[in-house]
């Protein structure tokens, strides 16, 4: 993979992530006042010492969306995180298994998949302490159903290559098959599947902070900022459309660079790419 192989969506893709990660590590240092300080008059129109405007409260937009970053990105990524390990870890112990371990783990997977994920978070949240553990917890899980229908796929697919074959021959174990074997030739749809992942957990975790069993308040998180922000649109305040436009072009700027990965993959096997 070089650099010059980069279409220029891919290059506005990573302009945006990597724009979206600098606000979130380095929030203390560039963000003009604090997450919860209030500065100014309720719904201050944008210009002068808030380019954004200020929120309900009359706290500085820009300096809750550079906080709302770090929030939003930290939930997202470590969810898509422990889902992917989980949902990779299961369905390639499954697929090199097969037999009762594949059926057990595949009809749990269907099981799971068959309840509607966004009711099924709603009503474990609403009975579950609210806080960041339990809230990655839950997306992970709900997330790692997905995560294991493609991962399945595509190891089955390499499973039965003869290379894979010639190592259960030699006496090769599971974790060898698994790590040496199956994995690095099923890298690339695994990265981008990765970045869906992580798109879809921004607006997972953004629907769930709407409906109030996200990110708690006073934190700021791009979602919770839309809700606080929603009755303005009725009198033309612009607040809460700042958020979502946020929301918005990070998950199209993440698929830009998951588009650009899918076209570099003729197929699901094989998935190392050009050199």
């Amino acid at each position: 993979m070089r650099l010059r192989d980069l279409t220029l969506s891919a290059w506005i893709g990573l302009f945006g992530i990597a724009l979206a990660f600098f606000c979130a590590i380095f929030a203390p240092w560039i963000a003009p006042f604090g997450e919860r300080e209030i500065v100014g008059g309720v719904w201050e129109p944008m210009g002068g010492a808030f380019p954004l405007g200020t929120d309900n409260l009359g706290r500085d937009i820009l300096s809750r969306m550079i906080y709302g970053a770090r929030t939003t990105l930290a939930v997202a990524l470590a969810a898509t995180v422990i889902s992917f390990s989980l949902g990779i870890a299961l369905s390639f112990t499954a697929a090199v298994s097969r037999g009762l371990i594949d059926q057990v783990f595949s009809r749990f997977n269907d099981l799971m998949m068959s309840i509607p994920t966004l009711i099924f978070a709603l009503v474990v949240l609403s009975v579950l302490p609210q806080n960041l553990f339990v809230l990655v917890l839950v997306m992970a899980i709900l997330d790692s159903t997905r995560v294991y229908r493609l991962g399945r796929a595509v190891a089955l697919d390499v499973a039965v290559m003869e290379f894979v074959e010639a190592a259960k021959l030699r006496g090769e174990g599971k974790l060898w098959i698994i790590f040496r074997e199956i994995l690095p030739n099923t890298l690339t749809p695994l990265i981008a599947e990765f970045g869906l992942r992580f798109a879809f957990s921004i607006l997972f975790l953004s629907t769930l902070s709407f409906l109030g069993l996200g990110i708690q308040p006073p934190a700021a998180d791009w979602g919770g900022m839309v809700k606080d922000n929603k009755d303005g649109i009725i009198f033309g305040i612009s607040a809460a459309l700042v958020p979502g436009a946020a929301i918005a072009a990070l998950a199209v700027c993440v698929n830009l660079v998951v588009d650009w990965l899918l076209k570099r993959t003729s197929s699901l096997k094989g998935g190392r790419g050009d050199a």
